[in-house]
């Protein structure tokens, strides 16, 4: 896309309208409706296998806030560097750059307002249950952290036909919400979790295990809830250097866990698939959203950590 002024640093998951691109663009033109998603390099042996969450350049490409180059977008007034290119796109703006990989062109007869979240969050919660762990129908999943991540998973488990979908939240409106978008049981995490998730499931414990929350303390759990063969996929983020602890022999009658990022997605496949369920009413994630104006930017990230907004919207102001 065309290098226009980005008024915000930060930002990511955004979508708009593409206003102009480079000369050598051949995937969006001016006109299309687009959502912004996450970078990767396109060149590396994970990128070319569609694993682009797996790119080893993921971070900095991401999260450094400057091009592959070290260059940036955005400079002050008095010619200094500004950092303007978080997760290549710092969509905190009401223009944004992105780069031709990240660029995923939608239909042009849905929200645009809408689609924003799917560039990360709710296609990370989705896409782990649907690309990642891909459980059968009529299999059974335990979803720790009632969140918009987990909540997303929730939802795509209902779509790939779980029988048993266990939310795990410390919060009940979230577990309610859960119970209305999918989930067949709802469990207050705790001390007591392991044993109402055993009893849910004949004892035996469930066939798949999300983690949303980063906590190490809840990684254990959500293996411990496993029965002999399940696997565990963590897509929570903790700091860099968190640890946690697992019983080895949890690990060794069959049991495996597995780092999930991005959802194992191909954005270009995945978000366009994302958006049909929506449409077709089988994946409501707009009942996880709450819109503010881009002016009240710290008021939405306040109630965003109090818990009491699923996942923030910004708008830009006309």
């Amino acid at each position: 896309m065309a290098e226009v002024f980005c008024q915000r640093s930060l930002g990511h998951g955004g979508s708009g309208i593409v206003v102009e691109v480079g000369s050598s663009v051949t995937k969006v033109a001016p006109g299309d409706h687009v959502v912004m998603s996450f970078a990767s390099c396109g060149q590396c042996e994970n990128c070319r296998r569609g694993l682009g969450g797996y790119c080893p350049d993921l971070y900095g490409r991401n999260f450094s806030g400057a091009r592959p180059d070290g260059s940036s977008p955005c400079c002050g007034t008095n010619g200094e560097r500004l950092s303007g290119y978080f997760f290549a796109q710092s969509s905190f703006g009401d223009h944004a750059l992105a780069n031709e990989r990240n660029v995923i062109k939608i239909r042009k007869d849905v929200p645009i307002e809408l689609m924003g979240p799917l560039g990360c969050g709710i296609q990370t919660g989705a896409g782990a249950v649907i690309n990642a762990l891909k459980p059968g129908a009529g299999t059974s999943i335990a979803v720790f952290g009632a969140g918009s991540v987990g909540l997303a998973a929730i939802m795509a488990a209902r779509v790939v036909g779980c029988a048993t979908i266990i939310a795990v939240d410390l919060n009940q409106k979230r577990l309610d919400l859960a119970k209305e978008l999918g989930a067949t049981d709802a469990v207050q995490a705790g001390e007591g979790t392991g044993d109402a998730i055993r009893a849910l499931t004949g004892g035996e414990g469930v066939q798949y295990s999300l983690e949303c929350t980063g906590l190490p303390q809840v990684v254990r759990q959500a293996v411990d809830a496993l029965r002999l063969t399940g696997v565990c996929g963590t897509i929570g983020v903790a700091p860099i250097g968190t640890e946690f602890t697992l019983d080895m022999n949890a690990i060794l009658f069959g049991r495996s866990v597995r780092g999930i990022i991005e959802g194992d997605s191909i954005p270009d496949i995945f978000i366009p698939q994302l958006v049909e369920l929506w449409r077709q009413g089988r994946f409501p994630f707009d009942r996880l959203v709450t819109r503010f104006p881009l002016s009240r930017i710290e008021e939405a990230a306040q109630a965003s950590e109090r818990g009491e907004v699923l996942k923030a919207i910004l708008l830009p102001e006309q």
